[in-house]
């Protein structure tokens, strides 16, 4: 049977040397904590926050996201990929996913808002109807993504070939029409 924890709160806890206990953690908030390069796998979080924590590098393999939220954290190189993709509802603002790892996984209206998201994978992953807005793309990867309904506006270096992707009303900003251009060796004039 797995350890119940439910409505606590972690202030500057440091996880990478002292392990999070694995077991079921229920509106939990996470606050200035460290997990950088340990281990949350096999851990259930459901409706839990994380607020200004780095978790560059945490593997999180079989681990349950249910409604959980990243407010300000540093979660560069996460392979979310590996997490258990039952109820997976995630939402980000302000944090650093660079070289983070969404292949394959069914994110439909996902938050992503004031995100770094460089070289962030979203190969073969279901984003349908979710908020992408004011993020920096560099060199992220979008291969048969399924982009319908999404919001691009004010993101940068957006660069996405809509032959490879799906994108049916989806919303972008005039300047990003380049990024959907680029294979076409077209110039757009402003």
């Amino acid at each position: 049977m797995n350890n119940f924890f439910c409505d606590i709160t972690y202030n500057g806890d440091d996880f990478k040397t002292h392990k999070l206990p694995k077991g079921d953690y229920e509106n939990c908030t996470f606050a200035n904590c460290n997990f950088k390069e340990g281990f949350i796998d096999n851990i259930n979080f459901i409706e839990c926050t994380f607020q200004e924590c780095d978790l560059t590098n945490v593997n999180c393999t079989a681990t349950i996201f249910n409604q959980v939220t990243f407010i300000g954290c540093k979660m560069i190189g996460i392979d979310f990929s590996t997490c258990n993709p039952m109820f997976l509802n995630l939402g980000f603002t302000n944090c650093n996913l660079t070289l983070a790892n969404f292949n394959a996984l069914e994110l439909p209206k996902t938050n992503f808002k004031d995100c770094t998201l460089d070289q962030v994978d979203f190969s073969e992953t279901q984003l349908k109807g979710s908020n992408i807005e004011n993020c920096q793309l560099k060199n992220t990867v979008f291969y048969n993504t399924k982009l319908d309904s999404c919001n691009f506006n004010n993101s940068t270096y957006l660069l996405i070939d809509p032959d490879q992707n799906s994108i049916k009303k989806t919303k972008f900003n005039i300047d990003q029409l380049p990024g959907l251009l680029k294979k076409h060796d077209i110039v757009v004039a402003y």
